[in-house]
C-alpha cells in the first residue's frame, strides 16, 4: 500500500536510505539500512553486517534496535527499512521488533522501501507477525 508519507516517515526513510551506504555486505551484496523512532522521538539507525561465517551476520533492524536499547530506548513507534527491492524484515528481526513494540502491535508502523523503484509499502507489526510470541509480564 502506497499512502502519502508523513514528514516523520519521510525523515525516517531518509535516515535509513543514508545509513544503507555503510552496510557491510561483502558476501551477498544486499545492503540494508534501517532506522527506527522510539517513543521519545529519537531516531536510531543500523545496517546489516555480514560475516564470512554466515551465522554471525546481524541484520540492520537488529542493529538499530541495539542502538536504541544502548541509548535507553524501550519502545519503537516506527521503523523504516531500505533495500534494493523493498524486502521486509526477516523472521528473527520481526520477533526482536515485537519485543519493543507498543502493547498493541498494530500501532508499530513498518515502512519497506525499494531503492531501485522508489516504492514504499506500509505494514504494521501485527500484519508482519500475527500471533507473535510475547512473554506476559
Amino acid at each position: 500500500m502506497n499512502k502519502e508519507l508523513t514528514p516523520e516517515e519521510q525523515e525516517l526513510l531518509e535516515a535509513a536510505r543514508t545509513v544503507r551506504g555503510n552496510a557491510h555486505c561483502p558476501e551477498s551484496g544486499y545492503a540494508v539500512g534501517a532506522a527506527l523512532r522510539d517513543d521519545a522521538g529519537r531516531v536510531h539507525v543500523g545496517v546489516n553486517v555480514e560475516n564470512a561465517s554466515y551465522g554471525l551476520t546481524v541484520c540492520a533492524e537488529r542493529n538499530a534496535v541495539g542502538a536504541m536499547a544502548a541509548s535507553g530506548g524501550r519502545r519503537i513507534l516506527q521503523v523504516a527499512v531500505v533495500t534494493r527491492d523493498g524486502g521486509s524484515p526477516c523472521g528473527a528481526c520481526r520477533q526482536v521488533l515485537m519485543e519493543f513494540a507498543p502493547d498493541d502491535p498494530s500501532g508499530l508502523v513498518i515502512l519497506c522501501h525499494a531503492a531501485d523503484s522508489g516504492k514504499t509499502e506500509r505494514h504494521t507489526m501485527a500484519d508482519l507477525l500475527p500471533h507473535a510470541f510475547r512473554l506476559h509480564r
